[in-house]
């Protein structure tokens, strides 16, 4: 299973991803053609040999010709669907899109289908999402994985004022991913960079265990002193049964004996925002005779403050206590099928086909169709359009990003822009303004 792994250390952005898997041999000429089959043009896209804190890297600059069009994400997605693209890079392409809409649906406190952008930067987002997904094509890459991602502090600019950084749009992407804030007042992420990692990692932490075979570095516009303004790309093939050591996890635990259950479902379901892995709940007798329940979360180690803090906070307890453990979960890959026109996530085991239960349920609500009738009408379908196959290639293990993405897409809102001081908050679709 090939694997890129994407070493977020200074951010990343769509352009600098882009940059990245072309200076890891991605060839963009190929990369270009996949682009050209997009029914848009006044368009191009070129590269540049820089250097970035004394690293060697490729800039990729895209330029669009100015124009009026309002495009909304329906509009996009008409226009990667018209494509004729590989079929893994429609579907890649489409998940950035969609995360991307939601995201600002949900921001703008509004229906993601009355969201909109301006086509002006538009189009340059559309060919760095779109060619970061052709550009994984043309390397062959089965599976995405990428490090904790590193974003910056201050206030950044937008067309609407200051506003915070990371950016909003950010923060709501990188839900349940671990994030990590450094001391530089620049945007090291942007949403476009943040919406490619939600809709195509795996699997997050430190490089997979793979044999290596090239590797990347994706510039950004700007020179920040004391730091590289790249993004590491690594590619490999990935060990999977030959790799010995389980993945390390933290086990977190509390006792309570006084909360209701009201309570311990609210709380086993904010221990899952907060990134936990899993998070349960076990009925325990404590001293005395006292009914109680142990609250328990499996976490990675890097957001192991992070989920306990959550742990305490919705308890009430007066202390957590871990343990480290290893695990060895069962490779899988996360796959798509449509139901009534809405795409659905199916995770899928050596031994097993499953529906992602948030999607098939906003397919139920959307469709009247009971859920057991969509859970079951997923799978079959994806059984059908796999000769009833139970088990594709695999993944090295790791557990999916399960972010909140339901295609057909929603309605983006965008603006004007340039790479030195692009809207975070109501234009996602804009690239590195470092």
């Amino acid at each position: 299973m090939r694997t890129a792994w994407f070493h977020c250390f200074s951010g990343i952005a769509g352009d600098m991803a882009l940059g990245s898997l072309i200076d890891a041999g991605a060839d963009l000429d190929e990369v270009r053609r996949q682009l050209e089959r997009l029914p848009v043009g006044g368009w191009s896209i070129d590269q540049e040999s820089v250097l970035r804190g004394g690293i060697a890297a490729t800039k990729v600059h895209v330029k669009a010709a100015d124009t009026t069009v309002v495009r909304t994400a329906a509009h996009i997605q008409g226009l990667v669907a018209e494509a004729r693209l590989p079929e893994r890079v429609q579907e890649r392409a489409l998940a950035t899109f969609s995360a991307l809409a939601e995201s600002e649906g949900r921001l703008h406190r509004r229906p993601p289908d009355q969201v909109h952008f301006h086509e002006v930067g538009g189009i340059d987002a559309i060919v760095d999402v779109v060619g970061t997904c052709a550009a994984l094509e043309v390397l062959g890459i089965d599976d995405v994985r990428s490090s904790a991602v590193t974003t910056g502090i201050g206030m950044v600019r937008s067309a609407h004022g200051m506003i915070p950084n990371p950016a909003p749009a950010v923060v709501d992407l990188l839900r349940g991913a671990p994030t990590r804030g450094i001391d530089v007042p620049v945007e090291l992420t942007t949403p476009t960079g943040a919406a490619l990692l939600a809709a195509l990692v795996t699997g997050w932490g430190p490089m997979p265990a793979m044999r290596l075979e090239a590797s990347g570095f994706g510039a950004g516009t700007r020179e920040m002193d004391g730091r590289p303004n790249v993004t590491q790309v690594v590619i490999g093939e990935a060990l999977g049964d030959e790799q010995v050591e389980g993945q390390p996890v933290v086990l977190l635990e509390t006792n309570v004996d006084d909360a209701t259950g009201e309570v311990l479902g609210h709380t086993v379901e904010s221990l899952l925002q907060a990134g936990a892995l899993d998070a349960w709940v076990t009925p325990i007798v404590m001293k005395k005779g006292r009914p109680a329940h142990t609250v328990s979360a499996l976490v990675d180690p890097t957001l192991t403050a992070q989920v306990a803090a959550v742990l305490t906070a919705e308890t009430g307890t007066l202390g957590v206590r871990g343990q480290t453990l290893s695990r060895w979960p069962s490779v899988r890959t996360v796959e798509r099928v449509d139901v009534d026109g809405l795409s659905v996530r199916v995770k899928v085991g050596p031994h097993r086909v499953k529906a992602e239960f948030d999607d098939a349920r906003k397919v139920a609500e959307r469709t009247g169709r009971p859920l057991r009738e969509v859970l079951s009408l997923v799978e079959a379908t994806w059984r059908s359009q796999h000769g009833g196959e139970q088990q594709v290639p695999a993944t090295e293990a790791g557990d999916a990003y399960d972010g909140d993405v339901v295609t057909p897409l929603r309605h983006v809102h965008d603006h004007d822009h340039d790479h030195d001081g692009v809207d975070p908050l109501d234009d996602p679709l804009d690239e590195d303004p470092a």
